[in-house]
């Protein structure tokens, strides 16, 4: 200035994302129904093998609510572009406590099949791929950009903290009466539908350019298109389903070496409530190690934990010792999740994010059907420490893999360089 001092000009300090009323309230229906669905983590296989006294059904169970990603995945996340998504989310979760509804019904008359288990897992999981659709774009529109990474792990670390609590008493309700677990998972839904209904923000959604006559398959295209023309976006994505096909497994292998170990469904669901607090310290450390590691070292560095942990439980015979291993395999996680997912949230343009995200879904998603049948037929055939064995080999050789020349430590490189050709 002309008279030699120094102007300064400060930017206005932003608003704690807690004081912002949307983003409580999205926060507050996501922690309830995950809270829920914690309760009936454990006790949906649980009640499979009282009732049909078979790994094999209980994985087909598990599979059952993964495979409607390999059916709608894609067309869901063309439809939350151009639909209303909060009204797709309030709908949803309608749904799934109406259906949740159906095994405490059929419970008390006495008509509960195996057949119809593994029918609510699948329309479960059908409602789960549209929810999920437009859940996965509604947090850039709550919160400022700069709070996304904070907000998502806001979100990580509140769900895991409910399942210090949730498996455990699921693992109690299903004592006193098989369904309360599941009437308990469906009110946690309409609790989650009723904040989402009091959020003020619109969370996006919007005709397609070329007018309601544009194809769906054009829209599904655009967006597979985008994902797979992103090299960073993609890497992440193919290394998440080879790691998600064995860590769908994993609950299933779990359980049935803890009932081996003598345990009963009580302490199976308190055994569980381990994955909650290593959830809680994975989401803590997460944002802190993102600001310090490259994103490629970060998800290098949790798959090969990861193996190390699947040779573990191969060699655990007793409840502290599954226990041990539980926290870290829950710890390594939410380190993967969120510096994954705040990328994709932050490169990804609004009007893309439902296909987008659906189809980077449909990655991780898509192998789960995979992992939960092979988890099944490995226990029914060799047992749970030979299934543990198998998994961590595939684990190990997905992480030399990934460790090669080109892989993710090539990651960080290959993100710099996409950003300065869109410069």
């Amino acid at each position: 200035m002309a008279d030699g001092t120094a102007e300064t000009t400060s930017k206005p300090a932003t608003a704690s994302m807690w004081r912002n009323r949307d983003f409580r309230l999205v926060w507050l229906g996501a922690t309830t129904s995950d809270f829920g669905s914690g309760i009936t983590q454990v006790a949906y296989p649980l009640l499979v093998l009282a009732l049909t006294r078979s790994p094999v059904i209980a994985g087909l169970v598990s599979a059952a609510r993964a495979f409607p990603y390999l059916l709608f995945g894609l067309p869901a996340g063309a439809l939350a572009d151009r639909w209303n998504r909060k009204k797709v989310m309030i709908v949803c979760d309608g749904c799934r406590a109406v259906n949740m509804a159906t095994i405490p019904v059929a419970l008390w008359l006495g008509r509960l099949t195996a057949a119809q288990l593994i029918a609510t897992a699948f329309i479960g999981g059908a409602c789960f791929v549209f929810f999920d659709a437009a859940d996965q774009t509604c947090l850039p529109n709550v919160v400022p950009p700069e709070q996304l990474t904070g907000a998502v792990s806001a979100q990580q670390m509140s769900s895991s903290a409910g399942t210090v609590a949730a498996p455990s008493l699921g693992g109690s309700l299903l004592t006193v009466f098989s369904g309360l677990p599941f009437i308990a998972d469906g009110l946690s839904f309409l609790a989650s539908a009723i904040c989402m209904s009091a959020v003020r923000t619109q969370f996006g959604g919007q005709p397609p350019p070329g007018g309601p006559g544009r194809r769906l398959w054009s829209d599904i295209g655009e967006g597979l298109r985008w994902l797979w023309r992103h090299s960073a976006i993609r890497l992440i994505g193919l290394t998440a389903c080879g790691l998600q096909m064995a860590i769908s497994g994993a609950s299933l292998i779990i359980i049935v070496s803890a009932r081996h170990a003598g345990a009963s469904s009580p302490v199976i669901g308190a055994l569980f409530s381990a994955v909650g607090v290593g959830g809680v310290l994975g989401t803590l450390i997460a944002p802190r190690l993102k600001g310090r590691l490259s994103t490629g070292t970060m998800l290098l560095a949790v798959m090969w934990m990861e193996a190390a942990l699947w040779l573990l439980l191969a060699q655990a015979t007793n409840l502290l010792a599954i226990a041990a291993v539980i926290i870290v395999f829950a710890l390594t996680m939410p380190v993967f999740g969120v510096a994954s997912l705040s990328y994709r949230l932050a490169v990804t343009p609004d009007q893309l994010r439902g296909r987008v995200g659906t189809a980077f879904s449909l990655l991780t998603w898509g192998a789960v059907p995979v992992g939960a049948t092979a988890s099944g037929v490995l226990l029914g055939n060799f047992g749970p420490r030979t299934a543990a064995l198998i998994f961590g080999g595939w684990v190990v050789t997905l992480s030399t893999i990934a460790s090669l020349p080109g892989g993710l430590r090539k990651l960080d490189r290959r993100v710099a360089d996409e950003a300065a050709r869109s410069s």
